[in-house]
């Protein structure tokens, strides 16, 4: 049998092991009481940060969202620059150079009008009724119309020519400014005066041809209408008449 003392000892050690274990044991997971009356909630504060950088996430997804939309106004202000060199003045002083040369043909004009009266007057068979004197005025003035027309094709070829020169230049600065172009817009506009020139040049080889064809044109119509005046000259000359008749020659002057 235990003695009193040692029982009162026993109850005693477990009491203060209760009391132990008490002040141990972990408090409730949702609420903690610190210092100075302050709760704190570790899930309340776990929530608050999810919060926080779910908030931080989207601020940043709009400031990327608002850097796109400068990066593409930045563009389209580009595309929408306009090209700062030109060369359609050059091009179309050249064009009316070429028009003002084929504008200062001699003697027939590029006229449909003109060139049927023309040729009505002096290269039809109209003018193998005339004398013999008139024939020949009229042969003069189908030679000068060849001659004016072919120093007219000159004239226009050395246009032509001279504007080789100011092709290169312009080809030069629009490919540079193409190259160098900051948008689409300025790429389409130096393609387009491109274009211009291209189209300047065809104008120039139209001219030359033009002028060309019509020397050779005046040429040809000559030669065919020397070539019936020389048959009516000799059926003129083949013809019968009244022969040799004899005259009195006085070969010396009182």
């Amino acid at each position: 049998m235990k003695s009193p003392r040692l029982a009162h000892a026993l109850a005693a050690g477990v009491a203060v092991l209760s009391m132990t274990a008490t002040a141990l044991a972990p408090a409730p997971a949702y609420a903690q009481f610190g210092f100075g009356g302050i709760v704190y909630d570790p899930s309340n504060y776990a929530q608050n940060v999810l919060t926080a950088a779910r908030t931080l996430e989207q601020i940043n997804n709009q400031i990327r969202s608002l850097q796109n939309q400068a990066t593409s106004l930045i563009n389209e202000a580009r595309n929408l620059t306009s090209l700062p060199t030109s060369v359609l003045e050059p091009l179309q002083q050249q064009i009316r150079q070429t028009q003002q040369l084929l504008s200062q043909a001699q003697r027939i004009s590029y006229d449909v009008q003109q060139i049927e009266r023309e040729f009505e007057r002096q290269y039809s068979g109209r003018n193998l009724t005339g004398s013999q004197r008139d024939m020949v005025q009229a042969a003069e003035g189908r030679w000068k119309n060849s001659v004016a027309a072919f120093e007219d094709a000159l004239k226009v070829q050395a246009g032509a020519v001279s504007n080789i020169e100011g092709a290169r230049s312009a080809v030069q600065t629009l490919v540079t400014a193409s190259q160098s172009a900051t948008g689409a817009l300025q790429a389409a506009q130096a393609g387009n005066q491109l274009l211009a020139l291209q189209s300047q040049q065809l104008a120039d080889l139209t001219a030359t041809l033009a002028a060309f064809a019509r020397a050779q044109s005046l040429d040809a119509a000559n030669a065919a209408a020397a070539k019936a005046q020389a048959r009516e000259q000799l059926r003129r000359f083949l013809s019968p008449g009244r022969g040799y008749v004899p005259a009195n020659a006085q070969m010396f002057r009182n």
